[in-house]
């Protein structure tokens, strides 16, 4: 046999072969679309960093969601922004039941039903006049013990507006633990936590506190995880799921890609990836500029973070993505 004896090419000769050997496969089902519900809007607000995402108002969120559902997208995370006047210290709003998310999650699971995966962030940081994810002690750290007792409540309301599974993201020692018991005792032992399990304190979040017009004073580096560090992920997810996670996520994605396949080889439980809204906008920013191709570039993040090991991604091109991946 002329050299060379093996090659690897004949399986990359057209795009059938590709197709029949491809090692990572992306489906809509596995996307989960973030979205913005802002208190007193009459019309959808565009979010300028975050090209093609909106503030949403209640009717125009209902008619997405319908669509993302349409388009075969698995779930929906809803995130509430409330009026500034309904900010407080202790993020209040977040536990009314006819505060803005609460709201949201009734009409989307009365629009919805058990159609798709209604997910609800539970966390204080849109709520508090502050904007860190849990209460201030006297010398102005977060209080973790006194923000666990909001967080139960806060899980509470959010099951009985219509959440099929919360998402704790503040980062407390011990939220899940506490969150499960608060659910479980006000029989809410279906709804699932998807727990925000590796959240790193980084600089990919500029975008997002734009959409939920964060009044953020200092930085969380206190609560959030270092940069720097993989073992102690490791450790936040072990605890997380002896607590009694469902599901463990990562966030960011892309620039973590090596912890969330440190956590896939060490879990049996579903692990998600949350592709935040500086990854995003960085894409579409390059794109408007003409500097890559943005449709290849949606698919090759989301793939690399799906070969990485996560299952689930939550990600700005839910609808769009899958709509790529249908037509590929």
């Amino acid at each position: 046999m002329a050299f060379p004896d093996i090659r690897p090419r004949r399986l990359r000769r057209t795009p059938a072969i590709r197709r029949l050997v491809e090692e990572t496969r992306l489906a809509p089902s596995e996307l989960i679309l973030p979205m913005f519900l802002k208190e007193g809007l009459t019309e959808p607000k565009p979010i300028s960093s975050l090209p093609g995402v909106v503030q949403h108002t209640r009717e125009s969120l209902r008619k997405a969601a319908a669509e993302a559902v349409a388009a075969g997208v698995g779930g929906l995370m809803l995130f509430g922004v409330p009026d500034n006047a309904n900010k407080d210290e202790t993020g209040s709003a977040g536990l009314d039941p006819d505060g803005i998310l609460n709201v949201g999650l009734r009409d989307l699971r009365a629009e919805l039903g058990d159609s798709t995966v209604i997910m609800s962030d539970l966390c204080l940081d849109e709520f508090t006049s502050h904007g860190h994810c849990g209460v201030l002690a006297g010398d102005g750290s977060v209080d973790n013990d006194a923000t666990l007792k909001i967080y139960a409540d806060m899980a509470v309301a959010q099951a009985d507006a219509g959440a099929h599974m919360v998402g704790p993201s503040g980062m407390m020692d011990g939220q899940i633990g506490v969150i499960r018991r608060a659910l479980d005792a006000a029989g809410h032992q279906d709804i699932a936590i998807l727990a925000y399990s590796a959240k790193y304190a980084g600089a990919f979040y500029g975008p997002f506190r734009e959409a939920v017009e964060s009044t953020l004073q200092g930085d969380r580096r206190q609560y959030q995880q270092d940069p720097p560090n993989l073992r102690e992920a490791l450790r936040e997810v072990d605890l997380d799921i002896a607590e009694g996670a469902d599901i463990v996520m990562v966030k960011p994605a892309l620039p973590y890609l090596d912890i969330i396949a440190a956590i896939r080889d060490r879990v049996t439980v579903p692990v998600a990836a949350y592709q935040v809204s500086g990854e995003y906008a960085m894409v579409e920013a390059a794109a408007a500029n003409g500097w890559i191709d943005r449709e290849r570039v949606i698919l090759e993040s989301l793939t690399s973070i799906k070969r990485a090991g996560a299952q689930i991604t939550l990600t700005y091109w839910a609808v769009e993505a899958a709509n790529l991946i249908r037509n590929r």
